[in-house]
């Protein structure tokens, strides 16, 4: 009996997704790009933002900066975000006029299909994760409760 939809892929919900997998650059070369010349694509598929969560990030990239550079495709007059709109929109909040980019050519079916990718294969760490993650810096490092949320800029309860 054949599947339905469900596990059998992409191409499954998304006809033509199979033949349709982005072109991969080996070139993964990070350039530093104003943030005014970065745009959002109307192909993200996340509508919702919670501004207490780009806060925290926000503060996070005060202090560490961005780590994963954003994923942009050229525009005749800049960049469209294709992925990373989160830490773009929080590099804005934390004052940053640069932001560290990988340029990517993509069509529009692709920068969709990248931006979903994306989101959907990031798993955040559970609770506990979390806590250990919290507590290994306090003990192995010594830092106070106020310096971890600092640090990893969340705020403390």
């Amino acid at each position: 009996m054949q599947k339905k939809g469900l596990g059998r892929g992409l191409s499954a919900l998304i006809p033509g997704a199979a033949e349709t997998k982005p072109e991969v650059r080996d070139e993964r070369a990070t350039l530093e790009v104003a943030t005014e010349r970065i745009s959002p694509s109307p192909f993200q598929p996340r509508r919702v933002f919670d501004e207490a969560k780009l806060a925290e990030l926000a503060a996070s990239i005060k202090n560490q900066g961005i780590i994963q550079p954003l994923v942009v495709r050229p525009k005749s007059d800049g960049f469209e975000l294709i992925a990373g709109e989160r830490r773009w929109r929080a590099a804005l909040k934390a004052g940053l006029v640069r932001v560290p980019v990988v340029v990517r050519e993509a069509s529009d079916h692709e920068a969709l299909q990248l931006a979903l990718v994306e989101n959907l294969q990031r798993e955040d760490l559970n609770p506990i994760e979390e806590a250990n993650g919290y507590r290994r810096l306090q003990e192995e490092f010594h830092w106070s409760q106020e310096e971890v949320a600092e640090k990893v800029g969340k705020s403390r309860p």
